[in-house]
C-alpha cells in the first residue's frame, strides 16, 4: 500500500504543469471555464467606459488582402483615452512601468535590474492579489486543484509569464509577456503584440500606423476585440489581434486561465454571453520547475 500510494504521488507530480493536455482538461470541463470567464467579465471594474475610449476603426478589409501593406486608414485607431482617469489606477500604471524593460529585438539578450524585478513583482501583486477579479481567478484554479497556495500561484505565474528563454540565437531574449502585451521583432515582422494600451501609447508617440481591421467583435461595451494590421515603426503586422478596453488584469487572468486549463489549444470563453476563443502557445524547449512549460503566445481568435 505504502508503495503505491508514493507511485500515485509520484504520477501527481509528475503529470502537473503546463504542456499536459489530458490532465489539464480532466480539472475544468469547458462549461467550467465559460462560467469563470463570465464572472471574470462581471468583475473587470477597471475596464474602459466609453466616456473614457473611443477609437476608430475605419476600413474592413477581409483577412486575405491583409498582406499587401497598404494603409487604408488615414486617421488613428484611438480617437481618445482618458488617460487621467484610467492610466492613474494602479494595474494600468503597474503595466504601463514594465513596457520599457524590453529589447524589442529577438536574438538581444534580455536582463532585468533588481528594480525591474521590483516592477514584476508590484503587477502580479497589483493585478492578481488586489483585484477582485483576480482573486476569483485564484479561487477557481484553487477549488480545482491547479494551485495550494497563493504563493505557488503567483510564484508560477512569475515563472510563466516573465521568465526567459530563447527564440533566437541561443540567447534569453523572450518570455511569454515580452511576446504577447509588449511585442517583439523577428526575421523582420512584427512578432505577438496583443495589448491595447501597449498600441496607443506607440500609436500617441508617432511610432504605430494603424492600416486596418479584419475583425470587430459584437460586443457593444467594452472589452471588445479587434483583429487589425499594422506598422509599428517601420515593421508590420499581418494579422493582429486584441482585446480592446479591458483591464491589465483582465487580460493577464483570462489568459492565464486559458493556458492553465487549455494550454497549447483554443479555449473558449463566454463574455456577456457572446463567445470569445482565446488561442495559446507553450514553449516546448525548455522547461521549469517540475517540467511546466512557459507561455510562447496567447491572444483572441479572430475569424
Amino acid at each position: 500500500m505504502r508503495n503505491l500510494l508514493l507511485l500515485l504521488f509520484t504520477f501527481t507530480l509528475i503529470s502537473q504543469g503546463h504542456g499536459n493536455s489530458s490532465k489539464s482538461l480532466s480539472r475544468a470541463s469547458d462549461t467550467e471555464i465559460k462560467e469563470v470567464s463570465e464572472a471574470l467579465y462581471l468583475l473587470d471594474s477597471n475596464k474602459a467606459s466609453k466616456s473614457e475610449l473611443t477609437i476608430n476603426p475605419q476600413t474592413l478589409i477581409d483577412q486575405s488582402d491583409s498582406s499587401t501593406k497598404k494603409d487604408l486608414s488615414p486617421l488613428p485607431l484611438f480617437v481618445y483615452v482618458d488617460e487621467a482617469s484610467l492610466f492613474s489606477k494602479p494595474t494600468y500604471a503597474a503595466f504601463i512601468a514594465l513596457l520599457n524593460n524590453y529589447e524589442r529585438k529577438t536574438g538581444v539578450s534580455e536582463s532585468f535590474s533588481s528594480a525591474e524585478v521590483q516592477e514584476q513583482e508590484n503587477f502580479l501583486k497589483e493585478t492578481m492579489k488586489n483585484t477582485e477579479l483576480g482573486r476569483e481567478l485564484f479561487s477557481f484554479f484553487y477549488t480545482k486543484g491547479y494551485y495550494r497556495s497563493w504563493e505557488e500561484f503567483l510564484y508560477d505565474l512569475r515563472m510563466m509569464w516573465f521568465g526567459l528563454y530563447s527564440r533566437s540565437s541561443g540567447t534569453l531574449d523572450s518570455s511569454g509577456f515580452e511576446h504577447t502585451f509588449s511585442g517583439e521583432i523577428k526575421n523582420g515582422i512584427v512578432s505577438g503584440f496583443h495589448n491595447w494600451v501597449r498600441f496607443y501609447l506607440l500609436e500617441k508617440s508617432r511610432l504605430m500606423n494603424y492600416y486596418s481591421h479584419s475583425y470587430d467583435g459584437p460586443w457593444t461595451s467594452y472589452p471588445d476585440v479587434l483583429g487589425m494590421q499594422f506598422m509599428w515603426d517601420g515593421y508590420y503586422k499581418q494579422v493582429g489581434s486584441a482585446l480592446i478596453g479591458s483591464s491589465p488584469e483582465f487580460d493577464l487572468a483570462v489568459y492565464t486561465l486559458c493556458y492553465v486549463t487549455r494550454p497549447g489549444q483554443q479555449c473558449r470563453l463566454s463574455l456577456g454571453g457572446k463567445q470569445l476563443t482565446i488561442q495559446t502557445y507553450t514553449w516546448d524547449k525548455v522547461t521549469y520547475g517540475n517540467g511546466k512549460k512557459y507561455i510562447a503566445s496567447a491572444y483572441p481568435v479572430t475569424p
